[in-house]
């Protein structure tokens, strides 16, 4: 288990950005140690430890790209075509090696290995059969429709980088490799609590003053959804010394503590004097909207982080703050989100120096890809994150959006997989 010091979270009176944020996390934040070794099958979401490298060139050896005929550029006709007596008919998975003999064509697969002698292929769609005969076209080159061995990777060569995060395709390039199994980090261990005696479980009847507790359910989620061993660690009703011997007794099964609602200042705010007395924390005022606040600590060297109680906040606050500490916890290189340009289908006033996210769907209009924003926008609405299709960054300096104004958009599947 990765242990932190008590210090590793001291932010001051700095504003962050979620670009300083991401690095500083990768600078303070060790990996988890261990490492397991897994069958392929057992390491989706995982997080490789070492690199892996080739044991055999992709592809094993020369192969036809396209069904058609394999030949020797040096017996065409530059200037017509050229008839060649077909010799040989050649299929995948044909072992050993054939030899074609000058002066002729051998019928080929997709897939089959040339055979030797042959340095290109003729598409069939590109030949006429006449017999035994083939009839090819001047105008190709040497080295075309064929796949040479190592075209992709070859042997001994790096094919996947550690601190990756695997996924279908990464497990498929492995196994073509010549990998049963990997060395990955175990999964990291994070454990989740809701805080606040308003709060209900799913099922129960309401009474009045009551919610229902949906942020727990929303934060496993995301969790596992990032390959994350998460626990569901209940609700914790508003009392100190409660809420200080839970966090205490579940830090030492876990690389990360997560809790939502009651992390501000206020009488009824017990998270920030329970901290003070297991162990440490500190304030991050982060330059976005929504969840502005967030308290990051650490409790018998795990880490902890105390997210906003409004659903919308506690997953914008996830996806652009706790994903990237999740990251350096599981030594997991992850890439910044992808943005793609759209244009503006709203207009909207905003507070410069921070970033503000804004909940938005897609429509084409006149051929442009379209952000039109959520009616209602409150950070608790959270059938404004069923209804969109991903979020609209709006920069730290910018004050204002007018329709057609061109913008940057990431889809909600880029962030929570």
């Amino acid at each position: 288990m990765a242990q932190l010091s008590n210090d590793c979270f001291v932010a001051g009176e700095t504003a962050w950005t979620i670009e300083a944020a991401r690095a500083e996390f990768q600078r303070r934040l060790p990996c988890v140690c261990e490492v397991v070794t897994l069958p392929l099958a057992d390491c989706d979401g995982r997080v490789l430890a070492a690199d892996v490298l080739a044991l055999s060139s992709l592809p094993p050896f020369d192969n036809s790209a396209v069904d058609g005929y394999a030949v020797r550029a040096s017996d065409l006709n530059p200037s017509g075509d050229t008839r060649l007596p077909v010799s040989l008919r050649l299929q995948a998975g044909v072992t050993g090696e054939s030899a074609l003999p000058p002066g002729t064509a051998a019928r080929i697969f997709t897939g089959a290995a040339m055979p030797t002698g042959a340095d290109m292929v003729f598409m069939q769609e590109d030949a006429q059969l006449e017999g035994d005969v083939v009839v090819l076209p001047s105008g190709l080159g040497k080295g075309a429709n064929m796949r040479p061995t190592g075209e992709e990777i070859t042997a001994g060569a790096r094919a996947l980088a550690a601190g990756q995060r695997l996924g279908p395709a990464e497990l498929a390039l492995a196994a073509a490799c010549g990998h049963d199994k990997l060395h990955v980090r175990r999964r990291l261990r994070v454990g989740v609590f809701s805080t606040g005696d308003e709060l209900a479980q799913a099922g129960q009847s309401l009474q009045r003053g009551q919610v229902i507790d949906s942020n727990r359910i929303l934060l496993l989620t995301l969790l596992k959804r990032l390959g994350c061993e998460a626990s569901d660690l209940g609700i914790l009703r508003d009392d100190q010394d409660t809420i200080a011997k839970a966090l205490k007794a579940a830090a030492g099964a876990h690389d990360l503590l997560l809790t939502s609602g009651g992390v501000s200042t206020g009488e009824a705010d017990f998270i920030k004097p329970a901290l003070a007395d297991i162990g440490s924390l500190d304030f991050w005022k982060f330059a976005l909207k929504p969840g502005r606040p967030l308290s990051l600590g650490v409790i018998g060297g795990t880490a902890f982080a105390g997210l906003p109680g409004n659903p919308v906040a506690v997953f914008v606050t996830f996806t652009q703050i706790i994903r990237p500490m999740i990251a350096a916890l599981s030594g997991w290189t992850d890439a910044p989100p992808l943005y793609l340009p759209v244009q503006a289908g709203f207009s909207m006033k905003k507070k410069a120096g921070r970033a503000e996210f804004v909940r938005v769907r897609i429509e084409m209009e006149s051929g442009q890809p379209t952000a039109k924003r959520f009616a209602i926008e409150g950070a608790g609405i959270l059938s404004s994150l069923v209804h969109t299709d991903g979020l609209v960054r709006l920069p730290l300096d910018l004050a204002s959006v007018k329709e057609g104004d061109k913008l940057e958009f990431v889809a909600f599947v880029s962030l929570i997989n």
